[in-house]
């Protein structure tokens, strides 16, 4: 009897910087075969990724997973049309692409679903017409996460993104949510029984675990505390937090203090210029972007690393994945965000948690760890360590989704 198959099916794959990649090929280290419906990689700025043009290259073999990429409308620009064209280009060009697959046999659908929910489109058309079962893993719940991208006011128009979003939702067999207030808004919105809708939280890849000590960031930065962000620049992040923070600092007269910021995204034009216009450029680092293979770096360098969101409603449901990286880094960590990522940092004890947009206890949360000795923050990182590996354990989360999967095997703590 041969492998087991999984067809996935996300928009975002390698080259781009999704977690979708490593939990594929963590599926093949489970001994399962799996093929990826993605899109053509343009994520976060919107422009192509070497090597890569509308036309192609439409088949790819990545590290054991085989890659069927479908067309998509790039974000080039980021505006709100530009965004929203992105978002229905894929599941359009997608699910015509679905003939690419025929004679093929899968065990199981997968839908590893961020943004945008119509993603899950052809992975519901495929699985349907084939009779095999379809779970989606829902980071991000829509229509609420579309609303920190998009100004969306019209009733009519949030009425229908919500009747378009419960559909995708309720089509699939079997979801996944990252934490269990996330898994009670979809038993209520989709009326599913509670055995098809699994917990099982992000992890992060291992490299983010290692300590990576690079000469050049310390002769570069080592003059000042520097705490450390690193991920995409959109406006879900509320970087604009760290100006205001920066500005308390200058207003203190505190100067030995310095934010990295290592990435790139829709928010960066208006984050320098916001930070031009509050005369705190000396606050900031701007690092570009990186592949993940650099950013352990940084961490392991970072004195603490800074995570922030904005108030929402759906935000708050999910753990961050920066939020399972950082613990993974054994640094301290500073949180600015409601709901469940600020629980995590509570509940581990490593570093300071305050709610979203609030920049005084932000403020007074860094001066806390500025001013504490170097030991007391080591502490604080290693607890951090410590509740990553009883909690994100990769091999134990991989498990646990491909057991649900492919069985609708519930994970420990569901059962």
């Amino acid at each position: 009897m041969g492998k087991k198959r999984i067809l996935v099916v996300s928009q975002h794959y390698w080259p781009e910087n999704f977690r979708s990649t490593d939990v594929c090929q963590g599926f093949t280290e489970l001994g399962y075969e799996v093929d990826v419906l993605c899109g053509l990689p343009n994520y976060p700025k919107g422009e192509w990724a070497e090597g890569y043009h509308f036309f192609g290259p439409r088949k790819e073999v990545h590290n054991g997973v085989t890659l069927y990429r479908a067309g998509e409308i790039p974000r080039k620009g980021n505006t709100g049309l530009r965004i929203f064209l992105n978002y229905i280009s894929f599941p359009f060009f997608a699910t015509f692409d679905l003939l690419r697959l025929c004679g093929k046999h899968y065990d199981a659908v997968f839908c590893y679903e961020t943004s945008p929910v119509l993603m899950a489109f052809p992975a519901i058309v495929y699985a349907k017409l084939h009779k095999i079962p379809l779970t989606t893993y829902v980071l991000d719940l829509w229509p609420e996460n579309l609303y920190s991208v998009l100004n969306v006011q019209n009733k009519l128009l949030r009425k229908i993104a919500m009747g378009i979003s419960t559909w995708h939702y309720k089509r699939s067999d079997r979801l996944i949510a990252m934490s269990p207030t996330l898994r009670q808004r979809l038993l209520m919105r989709t009326g599913k029984p509670e055995q098809d809708v699994a917990v099982v939280p992000q992890y992060c890849e291992e490299l983010y675990t290692k300590d990576v000590v690079d000469e050049d960031l310390a002769h570069r930065f080592g003059d000042k505390f520097n705490v450390v962000f690193a991920g995409n620049f959109s406006p879900a992040q509320g970087l604009e937090y760290l100006v205001e923070v920066a500005s308390r600092l200058r207003a203190q007269l505190v100067t030995g203090i310095r934010f990295i910021l290592v990435g790139d995204g829709m928010s960066r034009e208006s984050l320098e210029k916001l930070i031009k216009n509050k005369n705190v450029a000396d606050y900031f680092a701007f690092e570009g972007q990186h592949p993940p293979t650099d950013i352990p770096k940084y961490h392991t360098f970072a004195d603490a690393l800074v995570a922030c969101l904005v108030h929402s409603d759906s935000i708050g449901l999910t753990i961050p994945a920066k939020i399972t990286s950082y613990t993974a880094a054994g640094k301290p960590v500073l949180c600015c965000m409601d709901g469940e990522g600020a629980r995590v940092i509570r509940e581990a004890d490593c570093g300071f948690a305050c709610d979203a947009g609030d920049v005084n206890a932000l403020t007074e949360n860094l001066l806390r760890l500025y001013y504490m000795s170097p030991d007391k923050r080591a502490e604080m990182g290693a607890r951090g360590r410590a509740y990553h590996a009883a909690h994100f354990d990769r091999s134990e989360l991989l498990g646990q989704l491909a057991d649900f999967i492919m069985e609708g095997k519930m994970p420990p703590q569901e059962r």
